[in-house]
């Protein structure tokens, strides 16, 4: 009986060996398992720019006003829009300007944002609805609604009040991106070259312990990266990149995350949330661009003109013709995918699109929030399995968002 069983075994150990391998997917089963899997699981998106949008389109609460945030023929998301690609739980950024630091009415400016998006989800309910945890994009998700949960860009609003911190975190406000283009009063910023504090100042050390006491994401995009390696000593819970690309493929552009802190950001647990610039993707290109960009303030300058001027207007829109700027391709985002998991793995790697915030600068594939799909058909192609998918698109930044309060 027992050499009937073995032999029964081997019989069915060969026949699943000597079966036809699975039949390879085609463009088209690729692209409808793509739309599925967007449509199935959660996107979350670390970074998207409406109400900076808004609030220079001079927004107001009438619905007329070309029918935002339902439908719009300008920017990169609305409600439309974001149903197609599939997207759940953009971080709308409450971008405080850094002038804001100097003149002062950061927090006031702050209140405005995020008003506006409270008035977006009263006046669309059945579209809209604010989400402070995980568990509440899910249960806005099986309802069909598209959270949006809100993460300051430059810790400005501060100001120099600890208390502050918590009543951003009772307005919505679920992480902050320590500063921006200029040193503040929390830290030394990526594109200041001023270094006042060498990383973090007395006070944003506090406001770190803070943070992590609170529950606030400690979001490290823009930062230097002495500021950087000081967060991740100090911070008891992981942090995220909200909106930030992987350094190896742009050099010089320190905007961007080295190896080194893409590893360290992920043995603390962290995430980084990829940037679809053009500019954080590609350094080719991004030179190119900057080519561009030169020859036209030359141009201006020899009519005796700075860009925002009037008369410069129509020689801007006409160079824009005659020199239409480069962009790269999904693929390139799903380069920056492949390396963070080559360098840390698949569980520290989100999306952080910074829609409506970098301009015309967006991937072919990817120019608004019905690009998703895009992309997970390109990571498919690649072999990312459905776990995978899930990871990048919701599970990694909900791990970090769920251990964010010490």
């Amino acid at each position: 009986m027992k050499k009937q069983y073995l032999f029964l075994a081997l019989l069915l150990a060969c026949m699943a060996a000597c079966s036809p391998e699975e039949k390879p997917k085609t463009e088209e089963e690729f692209k409808k398992m793509a739309d599925e899997l967007a449509h199935k699981y959660i996107i979350t998106d670390g970074h998207v720019d409406l109400p900076y949008r808004l609030i220079t389109k001079g927004f107001r609460f009438e619905k007329e006003f070309l029918g935002i945030p339902i439908s719009s023929p300008i920017g990169d998301f609305d409600y439309e829009r974001a149903k197609k690609g599939g997207l759940d739980a953009p971080f709308m950024s409450i971008y405080i300007p850094s002038y804001l630091q100097k003149t002062g009415g950061a927090k006031a400016y702050a209140d405005t944002l995020i008003n506006m998006i409270e008035g977006i989800t009263k006046m669309h309910p059945d579209k809209f609805a604010f989400a402070g945890t995980p568990a509440e994009v899910e249960a806005n998700f099986k309802k069909g609604i598209i959270s949006l949960p809100m993460g300051m860009e430059n810790g400005a609003p501060v100001e120099n009040d600890l208390k502050n911190i918590a009543y951003f975190y009772q307005r919505g406000i679920r992480y902050i991106t320590l500063t921006h283009a200029l040193d503040n009063q929390i830290c030394d910023s990526s594109y200041d070259t001023t270094r006042t504090w060498n990383g973090l100042s007395p006070f944003g050390v506090e406001v770190v312990k803070e943070m992590n006491r609170v529950g606030v994401m400690v979001d490290i995009s823009h930062v230097s990266d002495s500021t950087f390696y000081q967060v991740m000593r100090l911070s008891k819970v992981p942090c995220i990149a909200s909106h930030s690309s992987c350094r190896s493929f742009t050099p010089d552009f320190v905007r961007n995350m080295s190896d080194d802190m893409i590893k360290l950001l992920a043995k603390n647990g962290g995430v980084i949330q990829i940037n679809f610039g053009s500019d954080f993707l590609d350094a080719e290109i991004n030179k190119q661009n900057k080519k561009l960009g030169a020859k036209l303030d030359s141009l201006l300058k020899s009519k005796g003109l700075k860009p925002a001027d009037e008369a410069a207007k129509p020689i801007i829109e006409q160079f824009a013709k005659d020199n239409p700027s480069l962009f790269t391709t999904v693929e390139k985002v799903a380069d920056h995918i492949d390396h963070v998991v080559e360098v840390a793995g698949i569980d520290y790697v989100g999306l952080g699109s910074d829609y409506d915030g970098v301009g015309d600068t967006l991937p072919t594939g990817l120019k608004d929030v019905t690009g998703y799909p895009n992309l997970i058909y390109v990571l498919l192609k690649r072999g990312y399995s459905e776990e995978d998918i899930a990871k990048i698109c919701y599970k990694n930044v909900f791990r970090v968002w769920n251990a964010a309060k010490i």
